[in-house]
């Protein structure tokens, strides 16, 4: 059935709190709240089997929260009651899912294997797709066998992705993940920067003869990428002199063909985005053309067929075995429920640790909103704070929150269980100790000693802290697809529950335009009439340390 305009997310009379699922499982959780997790396993043996979910040799773990089944049961009334089966397949099928910005969100077409039309403004787009993933191939294959060859006829051995935001974010993280397996010859770098520290310094390292920049922006109006993109233009127009060819040096991702035209950058060397794909869901798309530099065109397919997995597994798992469901109905629990106000993911692999950064701006800036589809507040809190770090340094830094604070955090522990490029010791000590503090949120420890010693209180690690473990049997780019694609499902998930729309960001817009409006008045005589007291008075200091400087 498709949904596109399903009357009760509408109607200002319909809110998810006031239904009876919502009552129920609002009732059901002051229940469990406060039951020991560390009891909950001694009082059934096959708990971790009962809630666990295993999938292609890796396994999600959610026995470590404060549910039951009765809790799973209620989870499958509030998805039924918020239409979510029916929502997910409008998001599949192509229909307007963004309505603030009256589009679709078709970011799972672009790792989809099936031909299926499927149609955007009278349009099939599949075959748009397949052209793309062709050209990034073509392209990618160029670069990695030394055929792209500079101004100066020497060969490319420096690509430098110059994006913000999911143009950057994605593609690092994943390239990151997998340095090891990076084509030699062929350095990947990112800029993301504004203040222009990060460029000039990757810069200092470059060669203009053997350096190549992919300039990521869905609009190609992005300030910080475009702010970028000249300073290398200007870096390489100085270093190369009267040879310097643009088409030689530069390679563009955007929707704007024009704008990448009036850049210098020639049609042979652009790469299409559609805005039917949000930026921070992008990576699937051209974005991701440094992972096919960096592991090439059968390695990046991986990727896509690990997340394609996952949206087949989305669509058809029922609720008490489908992972991005159980995810979100868990993050519903804690923090639209329970009131709690910040989610950590912590990865004990190396190789993942820009995913907290990641999935920090995939679930924020999707789901970080109070207006509903139907125009009012939502009453209930949405997106939790989401932060994280790798999980063996953040033991060192705030472990010690998370095992005795005032707040309760819960928690995604991701772990690897064999990695062929380290020795085995490394890799058994990181997850071990994975392992160990999840149990140690769990069961914590009253210190009996603590009271002889008269350090009552100092020494007690209360426990009772929820957590999932995500256990990888290995890293590859399949098994990374999977994960991130599970992300973007819980995302869309609890969108649906709490009916916002995860795909504008009006709030990013907000501050674009006002530092645009800021940029163009600096000068300005009237700061006083134009801008706060505030404002006007750090841009008047700003002026007058620059006046003082340039004396």
């Amino acid at each position: 059935m498709s949904l596109k305009s399903p009357p009760k997310h509408y109607s200002e009379d319909w809110s998810i709190d006031q239904t009876d699922s919502w009552k129920q499982l609002q009732a059901h959780y002051k229940t469990t709240k406060n039951l020991r997790l560390d009891t909950l396993f001694e009082q059934d043996p096959k708990r971790f089997k009962q809630f666990s979910i295993p999938f292609e040799g890796h396994v999600f773990d959610f026995s470590k929260n404060h549910i039951t089944t009765q809790t799973l049961d209620l989870f499958k009334d509030l998805c039924q009651e918020a239409q979510l089966f029916e929502r997910i397949e409008a998001l599949f099928k192509g229909d307007i899912v963004n309505e603030t910005e009256q589009r679709p969100a078709l970011h799972c077409a672009l790792r989809s294997a099936d031909s299926t039309p499927i149609y955007v403004d009278g349009e099939n787009i599949m075959p748009l797709i397949n052209d793309m993933q062709s050209r990034i191939e073509s392209q990618s294959e160029r670069i990695r066998r030394g055929r792209w060859l500079g101004s100066t006829g020497k060969p490319v051995r420096d690509v430098v992705n110059i994006g913000v935001g999911g143009s950057d974010l994605g593609p690092r993280m994943v390239t990151e993940a997998f340095k090891y397996a990076q084509t030699p010859g062929t350095t990947l770098h990112f800029v993301s920067s504004i203040d222009g520290n990060e460029t000039i310094e990757i810069l200092k390292k470059l060669d203009p003869e053997t350096s190549l920049f992919i300039i990521s922006s869905k609009s190609f109006t992005t300030s910080d990428t475009l702010t970028n993109a000249q300073t290398v233009k200007s870096w390489l127009e100085r270093g190369l002199g009267s040879v310097f060819d643009t088409s030689a040096h530069f390679i563009g991702v955007s929707e704007n063909s024009e704008a990448m035209s009036d850049f210098g950058i020639p049609a042979e060397n652009q790469l299409p985005m559609w805005k039917w794909v949000g930026g921070r869901y992008s990576v699937w798309s051209a974005i991701g053309l440094p992972i096919a530099i960096a592991l090439g065109m059968d390695q990046f397919r991986e990727f896509l067929a690990g997340a394609q997995w996952a949206d087949h597994h989305y669509r058809t798992a029922p609720v008490e075995t489908n992972i991005p469901i159980i995810l979100a109905m868990l993050g519903i629990l804690y923090n639209s429920i329970g009131n709690d106000e910040t989610h950590a993911v912590l990865p004990y692999d190396h190789r993942l640790k820009s995913l907290p950064d990641y999935l920090q701006q995939l679930e924020m800036e999707s789901n970080g909103k109070s207006a509903r589809l139907n125009n009012t507040r939502a009453p209930y809190p949405t997106c939790p704070i989401i932060w994280g770090e790798y999980g063996p340094n953040a033991q060192h830094a705030f472990y010690q929150l998370l095992h005795q604070g005032t707040r309760r955090v819960s928690v995604d522990f991701i772990a690897v269980v064999s990695n062929c490029h380290v020795p085995p010791i490394h890799q058994d000590l990181s997850r071990a100790n994975c392992l160990a503090q999840a149990r140690a949120l769990m069961v914590g420890e009253q210190e009996q000693q603590a009271a002889v010693e008269g350090m009552t209180g100092h020494r007690e690690y209360p426990g009772n802290k929820p957590s999932n473990t995500f256990l990888l049997a290995e890293l590859t780019p399949r098994a990374l697809g999977m994960m991130i694609a599970f992300y973007e499902h819980k995302v869309f998930t609890q969108s649906v529950i709490w009916n916002i729309n995860p795909f504008d960001q009006w709030g990013v817009e907000l501050g674009k335009t006002l530092a645009k409006e800021i940029l163009s008045n600096e000068h300005s005589e009237e700061l006083e009439r134009l801008y706060d007291s505030s404002t006007s008075g750090l841009l008047e200091h700003c002026r007058k340390t620059l006046a003082n400087k340039n004396r």
